[in-house]
């Protein structure tokens, strides 16, 4: 990712970032979560609820592609 695309970022508030003089700094769990190393809770509970909602769903024809 460019500096000019993580500024972006930082003005429209879609990256934290405190600023320090002329200087923008990301917490290393920010950056983690940039890099894809970290998901956020929202993701988690994002994933959480598209499992439970699948399961909800699907949950016969789990149980019957588990026991092939």
């Amino acid at each position: 990712m460019s500096r000019v695309a993580v500024f972006n970022k930082v003005k429209k508030g879609e990256i934290k970032a405190i600023r320090i003089g002329r200087y923008y700094a990301i917490e290393a769990k920010d950056v983690r979560y940039l890099l894809g190393k970290e998901l956020s809770e929202e993701s988690k509970r994002q994933i959480d609820r598209a499992v439970e909602k699948a399961v909800a769903e699907y949950g016969e024809v789990f149980r019957q592609l588990a026991k092939e």
